[in-house]
């Protein structure tokens, strides 16, 4: 069933959103060759500690970190680990703010040092898809408007958008209703109502579409080892449009 949000539960997302976005910005100055992904984990943990927040997706259905962290061909759901970051690499950093009862939920994608200019454009057009599903997410279209945005940028940057992993439905819970592809047909699927919050989260593949998982149970990789990224925010759809939760 989907959730409508009051105007205090939405300022309460909202504030989660924005501890999220603050965390972000200071994972983004840590982000450097020679840093690990533990290390980056250890912190935002300490910082929403700091703030009075917890990660939510430390045990969620067994997970054991604060932050999901997936480097060049993993798309998500990687683990955070002792491996150094080199120059060259890209990181998601991927975590779901619990505050007062009430969550947010975003990814980012870091260049490491500098990248190569296929990367760069990957990088870009990933956020770029994020940018044109959002723009779609307003009261009267459907699901499929946003999917279909975010497919025919990608797909026309020479791109493919993982099917296996969507957007969703958030509030007190994680995973909610609606389910948010990032691919589909315009006019298809669940007509969006003012007060629906969703996650908008386009995992962009430079190569095959498709993931496969790894012995651990989590780490989801790309199936011919090309490489992935993701941006993702938090919408919430109002009367004035889509408002980003997880921005400062």
């Amino acid at each position: 069933m989907i959730t409508i949000k009051t105007a205090e539960q939405l300022e309460n997302m909202r504030k989660a959103g924005h501890l999220l976005a603050l965390c972000h910005k200071q994972i983004a100055h840590r982000i450097r060759p020679g840093v690990t992904t533990r290390e980056i984990d250890s912190f935002a943990e300490q910082f929403l500690e700091k703030h009075g927040a917890k990660p939510e997706q430390k045990g969620y259905m067994g997970y054991p970190y604060a932050t999901c962290a997936s480097v060049n061909d993993v798309i998500c759901h990687g683990l955070p680990n002792n491996e150094p970051l080199k120059n060259g690499d890209i990181v998601t950093i991927d975590m779901v703010v619990n505050l007062n009862g009430w969550l947010a939920d975003s990814a980012w994608s870091y260049p490491v040092g500098t990248v190569s200019p296929r990367v760069r454009q990957l990088l870009q057009t990933t956020l770029r898809a994020l940018e044109a599903g959002i723009r779609q997410a307003v009261v009267g279209n459907r699901i499929g408007d946003i999917g279909h945005a975010i497919q025919s940028l990608a797909e026309k940057e020479g791109f493919s958008v993982v099917r296996q992993f969507v957007g969703h439905g958030i509030g007190q819970r994680i995973h909610e209703e609606p389910v948010v592809p990032h691919f589909g047909r315009p006019g298809t699927g669940q007509r969006l109502q003012e007060g629906m919050v969703i996650t908008i989260e386009p995992m962009i593949n430079m190569g095959d579409w498709k993931a496969k998982i790894d012995t651990d149970g989590w780490t989801a990789r790309t199936v011919d080892g090309q490489w992935s990224a993701q941006y993702e925010h938090t919408v919430a759809i109002t009367s004035n449009g889509p408002q980003i939760l997880t921005k400062l």
